[in-house]
């Protein structure tokens, strides 16, 4: 049986993706296929697709690292054909065929039964970026950071997982403060719900100080490098920092002051192997009360074909919120 995937190749000029057609090959011992109805694009899918040897190592590459669907076979108890489902994490689309594609075989061990309160589009809005802002989230509400501690910052607000988190927090009750370099955008992150916009130069201290004023409970990093550092000044006592990427840079200097005065904390969030019963519990917190308000509202719908644009949009930092592809 013939279907339809976005296949990235290497060739003399670079790394090319295109259209192409695969054979669905026989499935395999506790193996669960879906036929995919939806993805979304990450960064590291763009990193995939661009030939970043880090994350994929063989081409020709199916990249996606997000799929929903449902279940045409299954060589595991655990799943029955018809079964709505989504897979996150993993290798998924890293170097394991990935969701740019008809349909995917993957271990039963990877496969998530859909939550009520999620339809299978809406899981796909979320993906990797929701799950992994929902991580955040949930170590910070877990630490004991309550809204009535003070203002939560959260770094690289107009990206997929910035977004989310501005979403979840300011449901959950939380003030607010988004950090962005796109002024363009002021109006769209604050319909997400940010009590206040800072530009991101506003968070890239470069006095030397080993801390600095106390603004923040907490925050959401995703971007890493000297933003991070100037994160952690920042904090007030007792305040918790997630991250959980590297857009700026995959380093940072600090001091141990924030740590030993403050009483600050830096918890990193994993999002590909994250144990299935802490996935499961953040999955149905995005089902229930995580799940934004607005989740259309950062969105965008291509197809397989819009791939490559959408990467390049990426790379040029001219991307905003989610963009799902829709497969079925």
């Amino acid at each position: 049986m013939k279907y339809k995937a976005y296949v990235v190749s290497e060739t003399d000029g670079g790394f090319t993706g295109e259209v192409k057609d695969k054979e669905l090959a026989p499935l395999g011992e506790n193996m669960v296929q879906i036929e995919v109805h939806y993805s979304s694009v990450n960064y590291k899918d763009m990193l995939s697709a661009s030939g970043n040897k880090g994350v994929t190592r063989n081409y020709p590459h199916v990249p996606g690292i997000d799929a929903s669907g449902i279940v045409t076979a299954s060589d595991s108890d655990k799943f029955q054909i018809g079964d709505k489902v989504l897979v996150t994490g993993y290798d998924l689309g890293m170097n394991t065929s990935g969701g740019y594609q008809e349909y995917i075989q993957v271990p039963s061990d990877w496969v998530v039964a859909l939550p009520e309160g999620l339809s299978l589009k809406e899981s796909m809005i979320l993906g990797t970026a929701g799950f992994t802002a929902g991580l955040s989230v949930k170590k910070i509400v877990d630490s004991g950071i309550k809204p009535s501690h003070g203002p939560v910052v959260v770094t690289g607000a107009t990206g997929g997982v910035g977004s989310i988190a501005v979403s979840i927090l300011a449901k959950l009750g939380y003030e607010v403060v988004a950090a962005s370099g796109k002024p363009e955008k002021t109006d769209y992150i604050k319909d997400l719900g940010a009590s206040e916009i800072i530009h991101r130069k506003d968070l890239d201290d470069t006095s030397g100080r080993p801390m600095l004023r106390g603004r923040f409970a907490a925050g959401v990093d995703t971007v890493g490098g000297n933003t991070l550092a100037t994160v952690l000044k920042m904090m007030n006592y007792g305040g918790v920092v997630t991250n959980c990427g590297l857009v700026h840079d995959d380093s940072f200097t600090s001091s141990v002051f924030p740590f030993i005065l403050k009483g600050v904390s830096l918890l990193g969030i994993d999002s590909v192997q994250c144990p299935l019963t802490t996935r499961l519990q953040v999955w149905t917190l995005l089902a229930e009360e995580f799940k934004p308000n607005n989740l259309d509202q950062v969105l965008h719908v291509i197809g397989l074909n819009e791939l490559g644009d959408t990467f390049k949009k990426i790379k040029d930092n001219k991307h905003s919120g989610r963009t799902i592809v829709k497969i079925k």
